[in-house]
């Protein structure tokens, strides 16, 4: 990555116009995908169009709102400084070990929530894969990327296609074939077990309580627990009741999940696409660590890495925020209790002033 860094954490152009663009190629890609993927519309089912087409959205709005995260100074610096400290070539096979590292941890067993509370981690970890693993079917089906034939030699094997090529085959009556058939059916499980574990914390939980608001904490459980509930009793209906009322819950499913899929762009969800970006903060804590510390001005201690004080001059810069001293120095030179013992002789230096003028 051979972008200035001293110049990043300034965008150039109209924010809008950049972030629609990065929105309308989203939309390009997946529509391209979705063509390649399907063989030409061969294996796509017009069935679930709708759900296509609210996915296209989704990824009009993410492709806007991810741009426009990025157009932040700081979010824009901390990405470009986070890819070149991970590309540099005398790091790089230790970085991708670490990525390996922090991904385990960060990711699938979600530590960092863990070290939070317990029910936290609970809700967390069950909404996180059940609602990963409804993706990783429902958008491949949806697409026509993946489907299910069976054998013309025999009607008691089915045949599981990726892209058009298959890719496994496994008896109807089998383990496997339950499974699969009912993956959904598990996730849904998964994510109402995360939904009530939320919601149990959020009731008792005064803190959680005090700050909580309905758009950004409640409306995004509401909406898993519709998708969830509507898909499970998709399955009772064609299991259970012989069919009954199908055709109904089939409509109220696609209604939550297409405005699920719409709200997913402007809500809580984004921070799903959020969370592996900021992985890159981890290798830029690393890389100050390691590198040149900042010594204060004032009192000549080590209070941070060099990187990221200058890091933060030129962010400062870009909001024009000017903390700029006397001798060529800046307000980011002096440590953290140095800035509270001048904020302090400065107010008694006021309240002395005042004294003595009354």
């Amino acid at each position: 990555m051979k972008k200035d860094i001293r110049n990043i954490a300034r965008a150039s152009g109209s924010d809008t116009m950049h972030a629609t663009t990065w929105g309308l190629l989203a939309t390009a890609a997946l529509i391209g995908g979705i063509l390649v993927g399907s063989r030409g519309l061969r294996y796509f089912d017009p069935a679930l169009v709708s759900y296509a087409g609210a996915t296209l959205f989704a990824a009009f709005g993410l492709g806007y709102r991810f741009s426009m995260w990025l157009r932040r100074p700081p979010t824009r610096l901390y990405w470009f400084r986070g890819w070149e400290i991970f590309l540099q070539p005398h790091r790089f096979f230790g970085n991708l070990a670490h990525l390996f590292e922090i991904v385990w941890s960060n990711i699938v067993l979600q530590r960092f929530i863990g070290r939070r509370s317990r029910m936290r981690w609970t809700a967390h970890w069950f909404l996180a894969w059940g609602c990963l693993m409804a993706a990783a079917i429902t958008f491949p089906l949806s697409f026509g990327w993946l489907h299910f034939e069976t054998l013309r030699s025999s009607q008691q094997i089915y045949r599981a296609f990726l892209f058009g090529i298959p890719i496994v085959q496994f008896p109807v009556h089998s383990i496997v074939a339950e499974l699969m058939f009912n993956a959904l059916d598990i996730a849904a499980v998964m994510v109402l077990i995360g939904v009530f574990a939320a919601l149990w914390r959020r009731g008792r939980d005064h803190g959680a309580m005090a700050v909580q608001q309905f758009a950004d904490d409640l409306m995004p459980l509401i909406l898993l627990f519709a998708i969830s509930i509507t898909g499970l009793f998709l399955t009772a209906s064609t299991h259970l009741m012989q069919g009954l009322h199908y055709t109904f819950l089939s409509q109220l499913h696609a209604i939550t999940v297409i405005i699920t899929l719409l709200y997913l762009p402007f809500g809580k969800f984004f921070h799903i696409f959020q969370r592996p970006a900021q992985l890159g903060v981890d290798f830029y804590k690393r890389a100050g660590v390691e590198g040149e510390q900042a010594v204060c001005i004032r009192c000549g201690s080590m209070y941070g890495s060099r990187m990221h004080m200058d890091d933060l001059k030129r962010v400062q810069a870009a909001l024009n925020i000017n903390y700029q001293l006397a001798n060529d120095t800046h307000y980011q030179d002096v440590c953290p209790p140095c800035r509270r013992k001048n904020l302090a002789l400065i107010q008694d230096n006021m309240w002395k002033s005042t004294a003595s003028e009354s």
